[in-house]
């Protein structure tokens, strides 16, 4: 398995796509305006309490003001609050928390203006990002990330990543950390850190206090509300959530962002820094030259379509997001409708749990898959779902399948749902839209497959546009389909076809049903 990142960057923005083997995973966007990543922390000042919604309202420099819930308060508020107070008045110098005098911890199940008032200043980060008519989700309880480690200002508890199984080293960490951790700080420590050395997380550690440090010296100065602490660019930020040894590119097309990245892998994983390259091609833009842009048109329609013939519906409503199976009008070797079932249902859970990250889509799925009568079948099913989602970093469940074939999952949303518009304006029609013309292609050589099974000579009546783009070339796509199938296509161009109009023609003339 190899990891690709491709960075793209104009004036306005920053396009970043993760290739697993050659297939868009992930696509993330940057914008320069954009003042609210997930991680970035603020000190700003409470607009409002409710005791209603036991959450108040926080004003961050946001067209909406943000909400804090008291759930999200943590419990050393008190502590976090006399802290500001102190540092603003210039009473402390030292942000180190050794010697700082901790307040007692509020109430798990008190309510928000018992510990809050109107205009006081609190530091909060932010959690969730501004989505639809909502302003920014926070946290008063902050905690700083590194490659290895998350540093929990206010608090002494240390705890390990769940998906380290291994006991004896949970038990090493644990004891690593608690030897090196100083005081007035929890450490979590994540999955990454397995098998890691002392040194590496002392100085993952290091790093995290200076910039602790620096936060805690912009307090006295400070606006409110202001940014006082930003999450790490996003090309940083995703290397240190993802980054790991099945990486073997990194290719970004801005000399800037370039150097910026190959510092960062330098810090994070030194032996790995020659696999950052600075893509300079003029002729071919990055996203066309890795096929990224081809991936998109196909991946983010309404319809979504798979191996042998299968396809996908998603649908989005206020509520939740519903994904439909279909087979398709395919033929299958096969021996019963279950097998079949079961065929598709593989093929539509591995792209299901790639379209979840690649759309990062929130909230509550809900899958409808073919029915399968044999329970043991949805076991497999539910199992190779839950594998192939093992590698998305949001915080999801999975429920196993209904009796009707229904597969609820919840995933955890914490930024905007990346939404491409793939339908295209109708060149034969001023007011109507199609389908990415690049589908055409796609749909043609599905179609073509399950042609080919029953005909051994097949003519493709296409539009000349079209039948010169499968035509031209070396290697043509009609050249692929002879190597593919062992058989020669016939495409004639015709003047009176619709753009993306197509039909199979046999021998005699006789048109194919597709």
């Amino acid at each position: 398995m190899n990891k690709e990142l491709i960075i793209r960057s104009s004036s306005d923005f920053v396009d970043f796509a993760l290739l697993k083997d050659g297939k868009l995973i992930e696509l993330h966007k940057e914008e320069e305006k954009s003042n609210f990543q997930v991680g970035d922390i603020f000190i700003a000042k409470i607009r409002k309490p409710v005791a209603g919604l036991n959450a108040a309202f926080v004003n961050v420099g946001f067209e909406k003001d943000a909400f804090l819930h008291y759930h999200d308060l943590g419990p050393n508020l008190a502590s976090q609050l006399k802290f500001i107070k102190l540092v603003s008045a210039g009473k402390i110098k030292d942000f180190s928390l050794k010697n700082f005098q901790f307040e007692k911890e509020i109430d798990k199940n008190g309510t928000i203006t018992d510990v809050i008032s109107a205009n006081q200043s609190v530091l909060v980060q932010v959690v969730k990002e501004p989505i639809s008519t909502k302003g920014p989700r926070l946290s008063a309880e902050l905690s700083l990330a590194g490659r290895f480690i998350v540093l929990v200002p206010f608090s002494d508890r240390v705890s390990i990543s769940q998906k380290i199984e291994d006991k004896k080293e949970k038990e090493r960490l644990k004891r690593l950390v608690q030897s090196v951790k100083p005081k007035g700080f929890g450490v979590i420590v994540r999955t990454v850190a397995e098998g890691k050395s002392t040194v590496e997380l002392e100085k993952d550690l290091q790093n995290l206090l200076s910039r602790w440090n620096a936060m805690c010296k912009k307090l006295p100065t400070a606006h409110h509300p202001s940014k006082i602490l930003g999450e790490l660019n996003r090309a940083s930020s995703i290397l240190r959530d993802v980054f790991n040894d099945t990486f073997s590119g990194i290719q970004i097309d801005d000399e800037e962002l370039y150097h910026q990245t190959k510092d960062y892998l330098q810090e994070i994983a030194p032996s790995k820094q020659s696999i950052v390259k600075f893509y300079q091609s003029k002729d071919t833009p990055i996203f066309e030259k890795y096929n990224i842009e081809r991936q998109i048109k196909t991946s983010f329609g309404k319809t979504v379509s798979m191996s042998k013939g299968a396809y996908l519906i998603i649908e989005h409503t206020e509520a939740l997001h519903v994904i439909d199976v279909n087979s398709g009008n395919r033929s299958n070797k096969a021996t019963n409708q279950e097998d079949t079932a079961m065929e598709v249902n593989m093929i539509a859970a591995a792209e299901i749990a790639r379209q979840l990250r690649l759309r990062d889509m929130g909230g509550i799925i809900v899958v409808d898959f073919i029915d399968m009568s044999n329970p043991e079948n949805r076991k497999v099913l539910f199992d190779f779902l839950r594998e192939e989602m093992s590698d998305d970093k949001a915080k999801h469940k999975i429920l196993p399948p209904s009796k009707f074939g229904l597969v609820q999952i919840t995933r955890q949303r914490v930024r905007p749902e990346v939404i491409i518009k793939t339908r295209e304006e109708d060149p034969n029609n001023e007011n109507g839209e199609i389908e990415a013309p690049i589908l055409i292609i796609d749909k043609i050589a599905s179609d073509l497959e399950r042609v080919l099974k029953t005909h051994k000579n097949v003519v493709l009546n296409v539009h000349p546009f079209v039948a010169a783009y499968l035509s031209k070339g070396f290697p043509s796509l009609r050249s692929k389909w002879f190597f593919e199938h062992k058989k020669w296509v016939k495409i004639i161009p015709r003047d009176a076809y619709t753009y993306l109009e197509y039909h199979f023609y046999d021998k005699k003339g006789n048109v194919i049903n597709e």
